[in-house]
């Protein structure tokens, strides 16, 4: 095996080992970098919600105040107002999602799934969490969801302690029998949103692939150009010196003489076979004599 052969066999294997560690940090930093991604979409989704509900309990409740007694508005619900932006916002982003989830409520399109009412009870075990975060499998794909506790405070409970008290516009829309006991401070739902993992997934695996392309360029073009500086400064002054090295051992004398280029260190092997060629044929013409 000629030495060039070794020498780009050991490279390969170097490049290899070196590809596989580079990728495999990459894809690591962009997966974390990914999730943080959704994550902070989540987080602005929530902190959307809250922003709405604050705007709708400020501003719009008071302008509604007096039709209630009349008509009930759910407009004048600031869960209701939340949902309804974001179903127009479903619209055209089906994969995201925001639920006001309840156990009780007394809208049914509020009544919380399985995997919600887990995330409730979760929050009814721990008095102190404040936030749960998850992964769940959804038709479209992977999706993060972001979930905070719901509380019964002090505005919900004239329309939500029972039915004798709640507005009759309300009972009228509504109706008595859901939506009702809910205690003081009790967790009665979670908000959740959820974000798909695809788009923020798709830009990972974009930017994965421009990485190990741009790297594989690196390394060939490294490749090439040590094989070149390989071949030019050692394998072809190295194969010169053996062809005249050849014949001159086959008692050719007028053979060219070895290079006197290359390297410093091939530059003194060439003069040794020089000084080695010169001897050899004082010693021949001596022995003619």
């Amino acid at each position: 095996m000629s030495l060039l052969i070794r020498i780009n066999l050991t490279l390969g294997a170097v490049f290899l080992a070196a590809a596989l560690i580079a990728g495999y940090a990459c894809r690591t930093l962009l997966e974390a970098n990914a999730q943080r991604e959704v994550f902070a979409e989540a987080g602005l989704m929530m902190d959307s919600a809250l922003a709405i509900r604050d705007y709708t309990a400020n501003e719009i409740v008071p302008l509604l105040s007096g039709r209630i007694q009349n008509e009930f508005p759910p407009q004048s619900v600031p869960f209701y107002a939340a949902t309804q932006n974001f179903l127009r916002l479903r619209e055209r982003n089906p994969e995201y999602t925001y639920k006001e989830a309840t156990l009780n409520p007394m809208n049914p399109r509020d009544r919380a799934a399985d995997w919600e009412g887990d995330i409730i009870q979760r929050f009814r075990n721990d008095a102190h969490a404040r936030e749960v975060v998850g992964v769940r499998d959804t038709p479209m794909g992977k999706s993060l969801y972001l979930a905070r506790p719901i509380r019964n405070e002090a505005g919900c409970s004239p329309c939500h302690s029972t039915p004798s008290i709640a507005p009759r516009t309300l009972i009228a829309r509504y109706g008595g029998d859901n939506g009702f006991g809910w205690q003081p401070d009790e967790v009665v739902g979670a908000q959740v949103v959820s974000v798909p993992f695809a788009r923020a997934t798709a830009n990972a695996d974009r930017a994965f692939r421009a990485f190990m392309i741009s790297l594989i360029a690196v390394f060939a073009a490294v490749f090439l150009v040590v094989n070149a500086v390989l071949y030019l400064l050692v394998v072809r002054p190295v194969s010169q010196i053996a062809r005249v090295a050849d014949r001159l051992s086959l008692g050719d004398m007028s053979a060219e003489d070895f290079p006197r280029r290359g390297a410093k260190e091939i530059a003194s092997v060439t003069r040794s076979f020089n000084r080695m060629r010169t001897s050899l044929e004082k010693a021949l013409r001596l022995l003619e004599k």
